[in-house]
């Protein structure tokens, strides 16, 4: 199944449409998405895994891949490193975001295939599904929805699904 976002702040289900939160800057083609443009990435991303954090409750119902996050779990985000758009043990020397965030958008992350295979570098990194802001605030150019929507997504997920983010 493919999951689409679409620019408009929707994303569908398959059989209901849930709001969603994109990057400030729209959605962009993926062949011109940086590093920091503050935009989502067009185009089909496999889900390749999911990320929680389990100081917050059990693992998600799902038939996909899931890992427990930690404490020092990161994501490189520096293009010149050879651990670009990985995950990475904080501290780490370069820039790389902190998977176990106060804010709880990270308590529950769907890793999408964009710019991993392999990932080049300023092409764009970290782009995720995760928890949405109770306002849907913008993202960074992930695509972010609420948790009852993220775990009934999860629910239906099998491997081999992706996500779809439309301009």
């Amino acid at each position: 199944m493919i999951y689409l976002a679409s620019a408009d702040g929707w994303l569908d289900l398959g059989d209901q449409r849930v709001r969603c939160a994109l990057g400030p800057a729209g959605v962009v083609k993926a062949a011109v998405k940086r590093e920091g443009d503050g935009a989502s990435p067009a185009g089909i991303w496999p889900i390749r895994r999911v990320l929680y954090r389990p100081d917050q409750g059990p693992p998600p119902e799902t038939a996909l891949p899931i890992e427990a996050i930690a404490p020092d779990d990161g994501w490189c985000d520096a293009p010149d490193d050879p651990a670009y758009n990985r995950p990475v043990k904080l501290p780490y020397p370069a820039s790389a975001e902190h998977m176990w965030r106060d804010d709880r958008l990270y308590d529950l992350v769907v890793v999408l295939g964009h710019n991993d295979d392999p990932p080049r570098p300023g092409l764009g990194s970290a782009i995720f599904l995760h928890l949405a802001k109770l306002d849907y605030a913008p993202t960074h150019g992930c695509v972010a929805v609420a948790r009852a929507d993220l775990e009934a997504l999860l629910r239906g997920a099998k491997p081999g699904d992706a996500v779809e983010i439309k301009e």
